[in-house]
């Protein structure tokens, strides 16, 4: 999910109340709070916990919440599996540390400390193009095969040989998650489950259909659907995340258009182009 701001910078809680009503109605699976499109580096930690508990509250136990605990200092995040309040809380997902670029052996070890110190599930992030490493298919199946409560990885290296690898060798209960949505049809296609989305913020009901075609074995509906997000795909993207998924969230009437530094709004003409594409894609769907 995305975090929406005032105008002044400040989390905007109704607006987040709404956007969290129209998940619920339009089919989203599950919320991931706190994730890198929620722009939680910029986010204090009373902002964080604060919002942690406003989704839970909201939410109500209706759909699964799956909490963003991350960071590249290890004793911190085991502290904060031990000591917050996680009640509400459905599952853990904790990216690659970053800027540190740990070896294997020390990625390993980090998510070992996560998985021993919380009976949540735990969901792995790898996102090379953000942490600055890449967690191998040798490292992932290691700790898929000796944590129990490691449940699954988000997948977002865009390698789909690597990708591909770890569907063929996991245990059969690890759950393989996309997460980039351009190439969600082809990974559900391969073995994934689904996606952690981008797109998904702002058409929920539209991305979540064509994930649930494809669960369903309905590839040609499912390519049709996918086929339609294209141009978005790229244009969420081109001036980064999520600047691109607020610009269209903006034009939709659902939130302002205002990022926290060092993130800043989508220069004007990807703008139109997104409103633009969104009017197109409106029309068709």
């Amino acid at each position: 999910m995305v975090t929406p701001f005032q105008r002044n910078g400040e989390v905007d809680y109704p607006v987040l109340s709404r956007l969290i009503d129209f998940h619920l109605q339009n089919g989203t699976d599950y919320l991931v709070v706190l994730g890198t499109t929620a722009e939680t580096p910029t986010l204090t930690a009373s902002e964080q916990k604060e919002i942690t508990q406003f989704v839970i509250e909201k939410v109500k136990s209706r759909i699964p919440i799956v909490l963003g605990i991350s960071g590249n200092n290890t004793k911190a995040v085991v502290e904060r599996l031990k000591t917050e309040s996680l009640e509400g809380v459905d599952a853990v997902l904790s990216v690659v540390p970053y800027y540190n670029k740990p070896s294997q052996e020390g990625m390993y070890l980090h998510y070992k400390a996560i998985a021993q110190a919380t009976l949540l599930p735990v969901v792995l992030y790898n996102v090379p193009g953000r942490t600055g490493v890449n967690m191998t298919v040798e490292t992932t199946l290691r700790l898929a095969h000796d944590f129990e409560n490691i449940v699954a990885i988000k997948e977002a290296s865009g390698n789909l040989v690597q990708i591909s690898s770890i569907v063929k060798h996991k245990p059969v209960d690890f759950q393989v998650i996309s997460g980039d949505d351009a190439i969600t049809l082809p990974l559900m296609a391969l073995g994934s489950v689904g996606v952690i989305s981008v797109i998904g913020n702002a058409l929920p009901k539209e991305f979540s259909r064509m994930i649930h075609l494809a669960l369903s074995g309905d590839y040609a509906n499912a390519l049709s659907l996918h086929n339609h997000f294209l141009e978005l795909y790229e244009l969420l993207f081109v001036d980064g995340s999520p600047a691109g998924v607020k610009s269209l969230l903006n034009i939709m009437g659902y939130i302002e258009n205002e990022l926290r530094l060092p993130l800043a709004p989508v220069r004007t003409a990807t703008n139109e182009k997104i409103r633009n594409a969104w009017k197109e894609l409106r029309e068709i769907l």
